[in-house]
């Protein structure tokens, strides 16, 4: 492992190269006046990015050609340093209002080259609102740990954000008295920020048990009765499961040996639970863990037709004292897990940006997935077209540089988008129709 040198709390660049741990993930996958949010105009505005290519020419060309672009680039370059500077306010309303507006440039614009220079300066920063701020202030601060890394990708820079801020996320974590909205945060934060910056491997495994040690006081008990858990503690336990999840994506074939073995047996009773979410998520690692184990020989699972039978029951369930949007989602997941446990099949999702598309084609890319969209929101197209260190993750190679005559020429027009999309339409509802027994809506509505 590399070692990480020490540097303080200034702000000098950190170079270095990736830790193996992260090769084997890649290997799987106007005024300036008050501060103001961060407006969808500013997020329309290409910016301080490594990928600057990815920019509509033809839009900088009629808001003034280079000129305008450079007093945009200047416009927003003020308004982040106002953010952060606000990070550190009396007025906790500030603090919140620049937190939010940190966290939607950096889920919408590729940043590295002005976030890198003042990494320090914003880590601490969510260190102070994480250790004195109260819940809605923790919970922005956690999510915009989580976006820096993602900003810096996986090196010596992240590390250093990281080393710093995790024994905070683990206290808050484990703190039975801290605000639990802040524990749900840094539950799911602590999972991606691992996942990213982490450069040691046996510390990853340290963190899992953190996260067990949570999600498994939702485990039936050994006299057969189910603990009684209010919805805010089961939504805790439900992302300490997910991060769990996330980071069971990078072990090693011998940890996952003994994670099936341990928690294999256990997990199906998570699928009785009263919360919709915490069945999703257990149903969902269930399926997870079957895909890991069975690329290790042997695999054998002793219980398999009373799951099968159960998770045939969550995907045709028509509970009538469950509300009908919550037993649409469940029955729509709980049929691709019955798959995944029966057939090891996998349904296969398109996803497309730009002129480029993704597969994703497995439980382990489909987790992966779903960590980083949390978090960038709608700018996860843009991450997947721009970002070096997500394009790593899911192998799609170095960004690819597009010009303006290209993506012209690609545009159609709105008749022919119309007909595709009607196309699409009616194709996807063929497919679906396949799966979805029609016998279980009969009374629903």
């Amino acid at each position: 492992m590399p070692a990480v040198t020490s540097a303080g709390k200034n702000d000098d660049d950190g170079g270095g190269r990736r830790p193996s741990h992260a090769l084997n993930k890649a290997a799987w996958w106007g005024q300036h006046g008050a501060v103001q949010p961060f407006s969808d105009e500013d997020a329309s505005i290409e910016t301080l990015s490594r990928c600057s290519s990815f920019s509509d020419a033809m839009s900088v060309a009629e808001e003034g050609g280079e000129a305008g672009e450079e007093t945009a680039q200047e416009d927003l370059q003020y308004k982040l340093k106002v953010f952060i500077d606000s990070t550190v306010d009396k007025s906790a309303k500030t603090r919140q209002g620049a937190l939010d507006g940190l966290k939607a440039a950096m889920a919408t614009r590729i940043l590295y080259e002005f976030i890198s220079d003042r990494r320090m300066t914003i880590t601490d920063s969510i260190e102070r609102c994480l250790k004195k701020g109260k819940g809605p202030e923790q919970c922005a601060a956690a999510s915009l740990a989580c976006l820096l890394c993602i900003q810096l990708g996986s090196g010596v820079e992240s590390e250093e954000v990281f080393k710093t801020l995790k024994p905070i996320f683990k206290n808050i974590l484990l703190d039975g008295a801290a605000n639990i909205q802040a524990r749900q945060a840094c539950a799911t934060s602590l999972g991606l920020c691992t996942l990213v910056a982490e450069d040691d491997i046996l510390d990853v495994y340290a963190t899992m048990e953190s996260f067990e040690s949570l999600f498994m006081r939702s485990y039936v008990k050994e006299d057969g009765s189910r603990p009684s858990l209010n919805p805010q503690t089961t939504l805790l336990h439900t992302n300490a499961l997910l991060s769990w999840a996330l980071l069971l994506t990078i072990c090693t074939g011998s940890q996952v040996k003994a994670v099936t073995h341990k928690h294999l047996p256990k997990l199906p009773r998570l699928l009785e639970n009263d919360d919709v979410n915490m069945r999703i998520a257990a149903g969902e690692t269930i399926a997870l863990l079957f895909e890991l184990a069975r690329d290790m020989d042997p695999f054998e699972y002793d219980d398999w037709e009373p799951l099968c039978d159960k998770l045939n029951s969550l995907a045709t369930d028509c509970n009538k004292h469950r509300a009908k949007t919550d037993k649409r989602k469940q029955r729509s997941v709980f049929r691709d897990v019955l798959k995944a446990v029966e057939e090891r099949d996998f349904q296969t999702e398109t996803i497309r940006f730009s002129t480029e598309r993704m597969t994703i084609d497995s439980w382990v890319r489909k987790r992966t997935y779903d960590a980083f969209r949390e978090f960038v929101g709608s700018g996860m197209n843009y991450h997947l077209q721009a970002n070096e260190f997500i394009r790593d993750v899911f192998q799609l190679g170095p960004p690819m540089l597009v010009d303006a005559a290209t993506l012209k020429s690609m545009k159609i027009s709105r008749f022919e988008r119309h007909l595709y999309n009607a196309a699409a339409f009616k194709a996807r509802t063929k497919a679906r129709n396949k799966f979805r027994d029609k016998r279980v809506d009969v009374g629903e509505f």
